[in-house]
C-alpha cells in the first residue's frame, strides 16, 4: 500500500479540505448558477462560493489551501449558508476554525466521575471515552455489554481500533455501520480541534492505513455528531438489546480534552431491565 495516499489530512489544513469536499457537494442549480456537462469542477467554482459567500475569492483560496485558518463568525456564517451545511457540519467548522495547537495532555477521571459510575452500575451500563476513543473508565456492566472492554486481552480499549480492527465488533454492535460512522466523525472532530496531538494523528494514520471501511469513511468527508437516541447491543447472555442513551460531556481542566460519559437505559422495556439484571448478576 501507498503509505503517503493512506495517510490522513494534515490536521491544519482541514479546514481547507472540508470547505473544498462541501463546496463540490452543491449543485450550481441550486444557488441559481448554470451547470451542464461543461463545468470542469464538481459543485460549485472557488470565485463562485466566494461571491455568494461575499467574501474575496483571494481570502477564500487562502483559506483552502490552509494559509488562513481562522476566519471571523461572519465568515464562517456566511460559508456555512452557502454551503448548506446542517447542524452538525456548522459546528464542526467552527469547530477547525479554533483548533487548539498546544500541547494534548491525558484526561483525568476524578473521584466523583469513578463513584457516578459505580453507582449507575446496578442497572445502567456506562462508560467513559476520551477525544481519542480510548474507553478510560468504565463499570462492570458497561463493559460487558462493550464485548469486555475491562480486560485488555479480550478486546483493544480503543472504540475506534475495535470498530475497525477487531470482526468481534460487527457482533456487538449489529447496526454497525452506524456506529462506524459515528467513530470516524467523532475522530474527524478531535483531529480538528486538537491538531498537535501526535497519539490522534497515529490512531488516524494506522487506521488510515489497515483498515478500507475506516478509510473510506474519512475520505467521504462527512461529519456525524451523535448525543443521545437508541442503540441496539449483543451480548452472548442477553441476546441482542435496545437501549435508550444518553453522550454527557464531562467539563475539561484547564489545558484537557475532556471526557465523555456513555449511558445506557432500558427506559420503559421491562424484558431489556431484566436482561440487564441477569448479566449484572453472571
Amino acid at each position: 500500500m501507498d503509505t503517503a495516499a493512506a495517510r490522513p489530512a494534515d490536521p491544519r489544513r482541514a479546514l481547507g479540505e472540508f470547505l473544498r469536499a462541501r463546496r463540490g457537494r452543491v449543485a450550481p442549480e441550486r444557488v441559481g448558477l448554470a451547470g451542464g456537462g461543461r463545468r470542469r469542477v464538481r459543485g460549485l467554482r472557488r470565485e463562485e462560493l466566494a461571491q455568494l459567500a461575499g467574501i474575496s475569492v483571494d481570502y477564500y483560496v487562502r483559506l483552502e489551501q490552509g494559509r488562513s485558518t481562522q476566519p471571523s463568525n461572519e465568515v464562517l456564517e456566511a460559508l456555512a449558508r452557502t454551503l448548506g451545511l446542517d447542524r452538525a457540519e456548522r459546528r464542526y467548522l467552527d469547530t477547525l476554525a479554533c483548533a487548539r495547537r498546544v500541547p494534548v495532555p491525558a484526561p483525568r477521571v476524578g473521584p466523583v466521575l469513578g463513584r457516578m459510575l459505580d453507582a449507575l452500575g446496578a442497572g445502567l451500563p456506562a462508560f467513559v471515552t476520551d477525544h481519542r476513543l480510548d474507553v478510560v473508565a468504565w463499570n462492570a456492566l458497561g463493559a460487558e455489554l462493550l464485548g469486555g472492554a475491562g480486560d485488555p486481552a479480550r478486546r483493544d480499549r480503543n472504540q475506534a481500533r475495535f470498530l475497525f480492527r477487531d470482526a468481534a465488533a460487527r457482533t456487538v454492535h449489529p447496526d454497525w455501520a452506524a456506529r462506524a460512522a459515528e467513530a470516524v466523525g467523532q475522530l474527524r472532530v478531535a483531529a480538528g480541534t486538537w491538531p498537535d496531538d501526535a497519539e490522534l494523528s497515529a490512531l488516524i494514520a494506522e487506521l488510515s492505513a489497515t483498515a478500507p471501511e475506516f478509510r473510506r469513511i474519512w475520505d467521504s468527508g462527512e461529519v456525524v455528531m451523535c448525543a443521545a437516541g437508541r442503540k441496539r447491543l449483543h451480548h452472548p447472555l442477553t441476546g441482542t438489546l435496545t437501549l435508550d442513551f444518553e453522550a454527557l460531556h464531562v467539563p475539561a481542566a484547564p489545558g484537557e480534552t475532556g471526557l465523555v460519559l456513555h449511558v445506557f437505559s432500558p427506559g420503559e422495556d421491562a424484558a431489556a431491565a431484566a436482561a440487564l439484571a441477569r448479566l449484572a448478576g453472571a
